[in-house]
């Protein structure tokens, strides 16, 4: 059968499912799923601790924090490819990705 994990924090109103890939295609499309672009956001209310902290944890960030009328960003790997940004949006900005100069 099949299995996967929900990942959410509490209360809140998404949450992310991981799920083993079945065949040969799905494994080849582990960390493609972006198509070589960000397409994860993890939001966060303090950009540079959350930055400090996971550099201290070896997390691999392919650009600088850079400031951008959204808010503050840098994008970052995971072990499977997967682009993702780190942001903070500003407090003006709540827009996000529906910005014309949004993240990724």
């Amino acid at each position: 059968g099949k299995r996967w994990v929900r990942i959410a924090p509490p209360r809140a109103e998404t949450e992310i499912l991981l799920a083993r890939a079945a065949d040969d295609r799905q494994r080849a499309a582990i960390g493609e799923q972006g198509g070589g672009r960000v397409w994860l956001f993890l939001e966060t209310d303090d950009f540079d601790r959350d930055h400090r902290r996971m550099i201290a944890q070896g997390i691999p960030f392919e650009t600088t924090p850079r400031n951008e009328p959204y808010g503050r960003v840098a994008v970052w790997s995971d072990p499977w490819g997967n682009r993702w940004d780190l942001i903070e949006f500003s407090k003006t900005d709540r827009s996000g990705t529906s910005s014309t100069t949004g993240p990724g």
